[in-house]
């Protein structure tokens, strides 16, 4: 796992070579193991490099056999090996066995079509020094961030919006029609980042780039289209498939240590089991939000060791700024505090990489919110019956359904109205109404909920007969999933030096996941029905069917102690919060929490975690002091 950035432009090589240096400097953290750049009239590639294999070869960039070619790569790529014996009998000489080299040799054979072969997680660019033109790509899933921007005459790209602000030619704006959509859903969820004209690749895309000409195409797209089959055979399936995948995964150079997360649910605890790994990770709060008790009884059964951690809500609260200051964007999920502590604590221990259970509710329909809103099970069971109506009748009974109020009728409107009608993904902290209550006129501008969802419901409408829970899915492996699960998973990781596997995050996996028919995974027994099976034959019983809990993080209990709500109430009452939001109305919703008269802890973390993150950035200026994270999580606290 890596961390690239690289800049297209006329400048001087010397002054190229200046910049390049401060720019991958930034991203040290991503890879302290070893760094590299290369450097020309035309462009300037910077590298950081966390190393798994071929530690004594594969640093980068790396050269095709007459130096036209050049590439930086971030990821694993888990076929490497099968795709290098094609190549070499094609004819190409590699001069490492690393997995970066199989994508350049493999551009030069197939071009673009290299990337339908691939299986992993990446993030690439490929600099042709004879066309002068640059090529990159992100993975299928959107596991490995890459941006870029078009600025005064630069053309940058990048792991991380970071590495280019130290570039004199990269002008740092807020980019204000974020603020709004972000509000809704506790992320960023456009491909214009917070920071103005600085864009996303989105997941399953590649980009050139030449004589200022930037063009963008998607290769790769989910197609859920379930096959005739029992569902023994799914489960069958499903478990083939994931210990496979599991089972790819695990692959590093000789003394590399892979370990595992391990948590109460099933996903973490089906990865652990199939890997069997020689620690495991997990993580909790001394005020009562632990699943430490469950991990360390599960490595227990597995004969596992498992190394656990309890944080001080003083810890994890005062360590926020800087998780912020790593994420690049503000995420105000919660769950982003416990993760950076566990892949601390991986990496306190010795650890350089991890599996984790990342993807199965997307892929196998795991989410309570794609319509699991009772636990009545005859319900559950009625409503399976009634989603069997022709399309039409069941759209038309869903809008019936719309604002009843009866015991569940949200379970009944939301499996039987259109899907487009009743989710937008995992989060709804601000309607747009109540966003614009808070927000100053020049921020309530922004893309509608309509706007950002229709493209996507558009094209499952393309599909006939797609399954309401299927888009659903389809939603989520759009947005949630690269805006919110991979992000803070890569950014939380490398924050600490440590790279997260993702298994169940696979394109071999999701050929099984879309082609399992939906009735099998989310029906009146339960979520994911049928990956829980499959979990079954490795797990114990209750862990197999343990309802989801996430990563659960004590923000209520925070924001009803005093010391905690004086540092929010603080945060809210500075100057510059009056640029964004009614302030007394930002206060106010403060007090009423603190007082017990409403339950406002998500609208309040997501304010507070986009004020936290704007102060870092655009008023501290705040830089990584590259002497070590420590000395820096004092200076983020502070600020």
């Amino acid at each position: 796992m890596c961390g690239i950035v690289a800049f297209v432009d006329n400048e001087k090589p010397q002054l190229k070579d200046t910049l390049i240096e401060k720019m991958k400097d930034r991203i040290i953290h991503r890879g302290p193991d070893a760094e590299g750049k290369y450097v020309d009239d035309d462009v300037a590639l910077g590298f950081r490099r966390l190393g798994f294999v071929d530690l004594k070869s594969g640093n980068q960039p790396i050269f095709n056999e007459d130096n036209t070619k050049i590439i930086e790569f971030n990821g694993e790529i888990y076929n490497f090996e099968e795709l290098r014996a094609q190549l070499i009998e094609k004819g190409h000489t590699f001069t490492t066995h690393a997995d970066t080299e199989v994508i350049l040799h493999g551009y030069e054979e197939w071009g673009k079509d290299i990337l339908q072969k691939l299986r992993g997680m990446f993030a690439f660019i490929i600099w042709d020094t004879k066309k002068k033109e640059m090529f990159g790509a992100r993975d299928h899933f959107g596991i490995k961030p890459l941006y870029y921007a078009q600025m005064n005459g630069t053309f940058f790209v990048g792991s991380e919006i970071k590495a280019f602000l130290d570039h004199p030619n990269f002008k740092m704006e807020l980019n204000k029609r974020a603020l709004k959509s972000y509000m809704t859903f506790q992320y960023n969820v456009t491909q214009e980042t917070f920071f103005k004209g600085v864009f996303r690749l989105p997941e399953a895309h590649y980009f050139t780039y030449k004589d200022g000409k930037f063009d963008m195409e998607q290769y790769w797209d989910e197609d859920f289209d379930p096959k005739n089959e029992t569902f023994d055979e799914a489960v069958d399936n499903i478990d083939d498939v994931v210990k496979n995948s599991v089972k790819a995964h695990t692959f590093a150079d000789k003394g590399i240590k892979v370990g595992s997360f391990l948590s109460a649910g099933v996903d973490s605890s089906l990865v652990t089991a199939l890997m069997r790994p020689n620690n495991t990770f997990s993580i909790g709060f001394d005020s009562g939000y632990d699943e430490t008790k469950q991990a360390r009884e599960l490595a227990a059964k597995l004969d596992l060791k498992n190394t656990d951690k309890l944080l001080t809500d003083e810890e994890a609260f005062k360590t926020f700024p800087l998780i912020q200051y790593y994420l690049d964007e503000p995420d105000s999920n919660p769950s982003v505090v416990p993760l950076y502590f566990l892949n601390k604590l991986a990496k306190d221990n010795g650890y350089k990489a991890l599996l984790s259970g990342e993807g199965a509710d997307e892929l196998f329909a795991g989410y309570t919110a794609y319509g699991f809103n009772t636990k009545v099970k005859f319900i559950r069971w009625i409503t399976d019956q009634l989603k069997k109506l022709p399309k039409e009748k069941r759209y038309k009974l869903g809008e019936w359904l719309e604002g009843k109020h009866f015991h569940c009728s949200e379970h009944l409107y939301r499996n039987l109205a259109p899907a487009r009608e009743t989710f937008i993904g995992q989060a709804y902290i601000f309607s747009p109404e109540e966003a614009n209550e808070y927000l100053k006129p020049e921020y309530q501008d922004g893309p509608s909920i309509v706007d950002l969802l229709k493209p996507l419901y558009d094209k499952c409408d393309e599909k006939k007969d797609m399954n309401e829970v299927a888009k659903k899915q389809y939603v989520d492996l759009h947005r949630f999933m690269p805006g919110d699960i991979c992000l803070k998973a890569d950014k939380m990781s490398m924050a600490n030096s440590v790279e997260i596997r993702v298994p169940l995050l696979d394109k071999e996996v999701m050929k099984v996941a879309e082609t399992t028919p939906t009735n099998y995974l989310f029906n009146y027994k339960g979520t994911k029905w049928a990956f829980r099976m499959a979990a079954n034959r490795h797990l114990p019983e209750e862990w197999a069917t343990r309802p989801k809990l996430g990563f659960p993080t004590p923000v209520r209990e925070w924001l009803h102690e005093k010391k905690y709500y004086e540092v929010v109430r603080k945060m809210f009452e500075q100057d510059f919060v009056k640029e964004f939001f009614d302030q007394d109305k930002l206060l106010k919703l403060a007090d009423d929490n603190f007082a017990g008269k409403i339950d406002g802890r998500r609208k309040i973390w997501t304010v507070y975690t986009f004020l936290v993150w704007y102060k870092l950035y655009f008023i501290d200026n705040f830089k990584l002091d590259e002497s070590g994270i420590d000395k820096a999580k004092a200076t983020a606290a502070e600020a």
